[in-house]
């Protein structure tokens, strides 16, 4: 009878991807060894085995534990036709709208990216005209009503001609928080330029490329040496105390040994408000790169947090409630404890809140104000100032520690940690797109779209050359 026994937990069916043609398939996600996998097959591909997370105690917690009711779009875009993925965006049965929306200006650029997941270059000569960023603001507004972030992205947006006049336009919509994702060149380079970027605070922030202190890392993932330009931009975001986010590319065998140093630094930064790791995402150039049965996972990433730097526990990196498949959190006081120089957030909270007996998972539930100021802080974490107040408030129900909080904590005060897991055609399954909160604005100032399908099936030409004949096919097998 053995021979009959599986050698898996089934956990859920789904539906997903083909790896190969991006067909709509039959999928299961079981676990194996204390690792989740996906499991597909495409009538012509045949059997598919994807790596999803290799915790799978962590992995469970986000689906069981870390829920929240779903905040949509305050007007879906698109219709519910071909079904999802190939309906974006946002359309009908998508649950979750946009915590970032990136509004991408050029597709040009003064590096050219190993890993850009764009292609963007200096032979990309592309800039959206100000009336297409109109348009393409204005379909944010209207999605979103009061956006919590936009961030202006690229190819390296501050190379648009008309960069200033973009940011104006960013600063008269109705946006609780701006942010700007650069490689830092022009801040390093242009005497001025970080002075002139602060006169765009308070409500704003630099999203810095920022992803390994070493050569050879900087090479394999940018394409260059860029250790000295990245200083001199912090010197001058230092300098000024410009809110600032370092955001790290994580590549398996390049720079995923060096987590907690990039910690470390990040924090003795006095600009720095947080640090966000984003795993590559098989797009752009790295199209076919990872590995779909060894990729590196959010729990991987994770857990090479916690091994390197001592400073969080297992309790402290818990999931985001808004995707918990794809953004786990961590917040900490920039107050020393013990040998750390922070304090971690979610270790505040109470031993008999905790749930006992499996390391990860927080029993917020048996405290209902607890629950809703713990969901909450973390729901609204791309937010940071609304993040700031939440996180008041959340100190607030723990015991001992609201007596010692004289006024709300300020952005400053509080230091982020964030995995950015993006889906791919490899993990893309349908319980989980639906819940992506990162979003991007399309070109055509008609459409947000979810960051992940946008890779996919919406980049460039890819709406024609790729999506087009999928939706045919649906079609007609309808």
């Amino acid at each position: 009878m053995t021979d009959r026994v599986r050698p898996y937990l089934f956990y859920a069916a789904t539906t997903a991807l083909c790896g190969t043609c991006l067909r709509t398939v039959e999928a299961k996600h079981v676990i194996e060894a204390g690792a989740v996998f996906l499991l597909k097959r495409c009538p012509e591909h045949g059997a598919q085995r994807v790596l999803v997370a290799d915790d799978a105690d962590y992995w469970r917690l986000g689906r069981e534990k870390f829920l929240k009711p779903p905040e949509q779009v305050q007007k879906p875009n698109t219709a519910f036709r071909y079904g999802c993925p190939y309906d974006c965006g946002i359309c009908t049965e998508h649950e979750q709208h946009g915590c970032l929306v990136l509004l991408e200006i050029t597709d040009h650029c003064n590096l050219r990216c190993p890993t850009c997941y764009a292609a963007s270059g200096p032979e990309r000569l592309t800039h959206r005209d100000l009336p297409t960023i109109e348009r393409m603001l204005d379909c944010i507004v209207k999605n979103e009503v009061e956006p919590d972030i936009v961030q202006i992205s690229g190819g390296e947006p501050t190379l648009h001609p008309q960069f200033w006049q973009v940011m104006d336009m960013v600063r008269k919509r109705p946006v609780r928080h701006r942010m700007l994702n650069t490689n830092g060149i022009r801040i390093a380079q242009e005497d001025g330029f970080a002075e002139r970027l602060a006169t765009y605070a308070p409500g704003f922030e630099v999203y810095l490329q920022f992803d390994s202190l070493r050569e050879s890392a900087l090479q394999t993932l940018r394409g260059a040496d860029l250790r000295r330009v990245r200083h001199a931009a912090l010197d001058r975001l230092n300098a000024l105390d410009l809110s600032t986010t370092l955001v790290v590319t994580v590549r398996r065998g390049s720079n995923d040994d060096e987590l907690g140093d990039l910690l470390r630094f990040a924090v003795q930064q006095r600009c720095v408000r947080g640090i966000t790791f984003q795993p590559v995402q098989d797009a752009g150039r790295n199209d076919g790169f990872v590995d779909s049965q060894h990729r590196l996972t959010l729990s991987e990433v994770r857990r090479r947090i916690l091994e390197q730097c001592p400073w969080f526990q297992p309790a402290d990196l818990i999931p985001v409630p808004c995707h918990p498949d794809s953004l786990a959190m961590a917040y900490a006081l920039k107050r020393p404890a013990g040998n750390s120089p922070i304090t971690p957030l979610t270790g505040l909270v109470p031993a008999e809140a905790l749930l006992q007996g499996t390391r990860n998972t927080i029993a917020y539930e048996r405290d209902a104000a607890l629950q809703r100021e713990l969901v909450r802080a973390f729901s609204t974490a791309h937010g940071p100032e609304g993040a700031s107040a939440a996180i008041s408030r959340l100190l607030c129900c723990l015991p001992g520690f609201a007596q010692s909080m004289v006024a709300p904590l300020r952005y400053q005060d509080v230091f982020r940690v964030l995995i950015m897991k993006f889906l791919d055609r490899h993990d893309l399954e349908h319980h989980s797109v639906r819940k992506s909160c990162v979003h991007i604005a399309h070109p055509d100032g008609r459409r947000v779209i979810p960051f992940d399908t946008y890779n996919l099936f919406y980049r460039d030409d890819l709406e024609r050359t790729v999506l087009a004949p999928l939706r045919a096919r649906v079609a007609l097998d309808a």
